[in-house]
């Protein structure tokens, strides 16, 4: 019983796209902190304009 498949070493990573874990973790770090001093600067304008 010989079944005609093709295995290949998942070691090889074939699929995956190079990437940077480092600057991944970096970016999305600073781009959470830059959105939340945003919106932080934006309520304390909005306390002052309201009160």
């Amino acid at each position: 019983m010989d079944a005609n498949t093709h295995v290949t070493d998942p070691r090889e990573h074939i699929n995956e796209e190079p990437r940077n874990d480092l600057f991944d973790l970096m970016n999305g770090f600073f781009g959470m902190l830059t959105f939340m001093a945003v919106i932080f600067f934006g309520m304390v304008i909005v306390k002052f304009i309201a009160g």
